[in-house]
């Protein structure tokens, strides 16, 4: 898939999707993809940033990821990022870091998720608590400052 049919692929999915705030879920999407883009990703980790919550939040299955037309790379650094039930921070962390590539997507997730002015919109204890969980993803994953 090209990145521009990754793109329309993710619109499509998450179309209808809100995020916390109340906005269009493929903002975030672009804003992810673009923040790795500006940190110097590739076309493999971009795509994986359009794609990033797709299976999480079942907006594409794990069956069409396994059968996309996608590097092993892309396809490896969606699993890797996507949060399974049950599963510990420390475990998530892991194998955020344990994949080639994925940290970087992580990281544009993280900064996109834990912008002040995305955040402002929300109440004080959702914020409080964002940003808590936010901060703790970073340390675990050793992106501190």
């Amino acid at each position: 898939m090209t990145l521009a049919q990754v793109e329309a692929t993710a619109r499509a999915a998450h179309a209808g999707q809100a995020d916390k705030a109340g906005r269009p879920y493929a903002e975030h999407l672009r804003a992810v993809a673009e923040g790795v883009r500006a940190r110097g990703g590739d076309e493999e980790q971009i795509a994986a940033a359009w794609l990033h919550d797709a299976v999480e939040d079942d907006a594409l299955s794990l069956e069409w990821l396994r059968g996309a037309a996608l590097s092993s790379r892309t396809k490896d650094i969606v699993l890797a990022v996507t949060k399974r039930a049950g599963e510990s921070p420390e475990e998530y962390a892991a194998r955020i870091l344990a994949t080639p590539g994925a940290l970087l997507v992580k990281e544009s997730d993280l900064a996109h998720n834990a912008d002040p002015a995305r955040l402002a919109v929300l109440d004080e204890a959702t914020r409080t608590r964002l940003t808590e969980k936010y901060a703790r993803m970073r340390a675990l994953l050793g992106l501190v400052g």
